[in-house]
């Protein structure tokens, strides 16, 4: 723009020296011509430098005071309606009490993604579960536990699903390494492939999949385990995810690890019972968990995102500008007291 100013400049100084030089009275066409030629130069020139001067005036984006906000700060500002209850139909609870574990687990399901298994799971469940029991701890990478020790069907893998509308899927603007798009789908860590047409759940820190042989085919969700360390991504597309524990994960994080291969239990007596299996829908309104989750596909997700992204905390220097699907929290909280005792 500057250079552009000078050259504009000198173009009407020598304009008006020439008209000057053909005397006063004399008006051709061309003179007239260049006259009209420096007026409009003067207007252009005159506009450039009111918006140099407001440009001045104005504090760039990147010189704002203004102070980032904290994520506990989106949070506390997230309207009500950027939070929604637990479906206690899809809600599973795994209470222990044995020795200094004691707890309650709370696994969120997730029927978009596994249908057929999760009815399998909530038959079991209501069936008793009287046997359920963790059997395996590896450290850095699951806790597993049965639901029962008897026979069931094998069932078809669940391992992706069509992707749909119906998933409200809500993508990252970062590279993934495991798929060509992450992002988030019903307040669940996602993935999916638009060319191909599936979206599936992904093995982030706390997700929920079901225990299989070899076979595809050959899970019944009667084995399930939790992941407890880094997110074993390489499992995407190649296990059934059911769903994502949302409370108690320092209970399964912190159990004994087993000394047999993988982390199995080995004597009879070690692996850990479960006081009691149940879906929060058949237990009384008043032992149950108000909980919430934050929509993935709200604005203060959004904003959630975009803080962890770039991070502005003091302890930072140098903000990534980037992060990973199993970075992001996708952020928990009981139901408010005034919305409780309101319903």
């Amino acid at each position: 723009m500057i250079g552009r100013q000078k050259v504009g400049y000198q173009k009407v100084e020598q304009l008006m020296i020439g008209e000057g030089q053909h005397g006063a009275g004399v008006m051709d066409a061309t003179a007239g011509t260049t006259a009209r030629k420096a007026l409009a130069w003067l207007a252009f020139i005159l506009a450039a430098c009111l918006l140099l001067a407001n440009g001045l005036s104005a504090s760039p984006a990147w010189a704002s005071d203004a102070k980032p906000r904290t994520t506990a700060e989106i949070l506390a500002a997230a309207p009500a309606g950027d939070w929604r209850p637990l479906d206690p139909e899809s809600t599973l609870y795994l209470d222990l009490e044995a020795g200094d574990q004691k707890g309650r687990v709370v696994i969120e399901l997730a029927p978009a993604f596994a249908p057929r298994h999760i009815e399998a799971i909530k038959a079991m469940v209501r069936a008793g579960a009287k046997d359920a029991a963790i059997t395996r701890v590896q450290d850095n990478f699951v806790a597993q536990w049965r639901l029962t020790s008897q026979p069931a069907p094998a069932l078809k893998a669940e391992f992706t699903r069509a992707d749909g509308p119906d998933l409200a899927f809500t993508p990252l603007p970062d590279r993934d390494v495991y798929a060509p798009e992450a992002g988030f789908a019903r307040e669940m860590p996602a993935a999916r492939d638009a060319k191909a047409g599936t979206a599936w759940l992904v093995h982030c820190y706390g997700m929920v999949g079901v225990g299989r042989e070899n076979g595809a085919d050959s899970g019944n969700g009667a084995e399930l385990y939790a992941v407890i360390g880094q997110a074993p991504r390489q499992l995407d597309r190649n296990i059934t995810v059911v769903g994502r524990v949302v409370s108690g994960m320092e209970l399964l994080s912190s159990l004994p690890r087993g000394q047999g291969a993988m982390g199995f239990y080995e004597a009879p007596a070690q692996p850990i019972p479960f006081k009691a299996v149940r879906l929060a829908a058949d237990v009384p309104q008043a032992e149950q968990l108000p909980l919430e989750v934050l929509r993935t596909d709200s604005s203060t997700f959004a904003a959630l995102v975009e803080a962890r992204r770039n991070r502005q905390d003091a302890f930072y220097h140098v903000p990534a500008n980037a992060i990973d699907v199993c970075n992001v929290p996708i952020p928990v909280r009981e139901r408010p007291t005034q919305v409780t005792q309101a319903q």
